[in-house]
């Protein structure tokens, strides 16, 4: 399989996907929406672009099922899956607001092998694939050198309908207010993940997610040398909801911090 030569044509289908995202912002009104629970919404732009999306990868790789958070595909692959998020940041979308990106991660069985993040606002296409570098735009990234948390700007999101660790995140919150250059929650995982992969963020921590608002994002961070766990210090990011991410140097403090204030 070549990995590199599906991610550069992954590419070219999140630029055109995302072009017509820009324009449909153009005229988008917000009783386009709809709600599927308690701040969670969907609009036409998001299911259509993941039909473009799907129709595309279908020709990539015709044996590929999908983990689409649209659903309009349940097409399951024995060995491989694409896992799809058409527009991460719904509600900055709705509100004309960035970031908000598309999120695209190849899962050849257990393993991420291709991960894209293009933030549209910005038209900044983040990507990378199994045994290479980690990109924006062309240009090789990597994660940010800082040693330490009270060197480090760190992103984070509110959680929107998990309430149920909220006095735990905000304790969280406040120790690393007080401790580092500051907090930042821009309101697309997939685009705070692709930052930590860019130096931009030293850390980024977030519970209540889905697969496909992390999958990508965290493979760019791994690529770019990074460091990714869930909350236990485990493996199980994508699956199990939690996540943090950071540079190497600052990893280990962010996990202790977590453990402290969320567990």
């Amino acid at each position: 399989m070549n990995y590199k030569d599906i991610c550069l044509r992954v590419n070219g289908l999140v630029l055109e996907v995302g072009e017509y995202i820009r324009n449909e912002r153009e005229t988008f009104k917000n009783n386009y929406v709809e709600v599927k629970g308690k701040n969670d919404f969907v609009t036409y732009v998001d299911k259509n672009s993941e039909k473009k999306l799907v129709e595309g990868l279908s020709e990539i790789l015709p044996q590929a099922g999908y983990i689409a958070e649209e659903q309009t595909s349940t097409k399951k692959g024995d060995k491989y899956n694409w896992i799809i998020d058409p527009i991460d940041g719904t509600t900055n979308f709705i509100h004309g607001l960035t970031p908000h990106a598309i999120s695209i991660a190849l899962k050849e069985d257990d393993t991420i092998v291709v991960g894209e993040v293009y933030e549209i606002g910005l038209d900044e296409c983040f990507y990378s694939w199994y045994g290479g570098k980690a990109f924006c735009n062309g240009n090789e990234i990597s994660v940010s050198g800082a040693e330490r948390i009270s060197d480090s700007l760190i992103a984070t999101g509110f959680p929107y309908y998990d309430y149920s660790k909220l006095d735990k995140f905000l304790a969280t919150m406040g120790h690393l207010m007080q401790n580092s250059h500051g907090l930042r929650r821009l309101g697309s995982a997939a685009t705070d993940l692709a930052y930590v992969a860019a130096g931009r963020f030293e850390s980024f921590f977030e519970y209540g997610l889905k697969p496909w608002d992390v999958a990508a994002g965290a493979f760019l961070v791994q690529q770019a040398g990074g460091l990714v766990n869930d909350f236990q210090c485990g493996d199980n990011y994508i699956f199990g909801g939690e996540i943090i991410a950071s540079n190497k140097q600052v990893h280990n403090e962010m996990i202790d911090v977590i453990s402290k204030y969320m567990l």
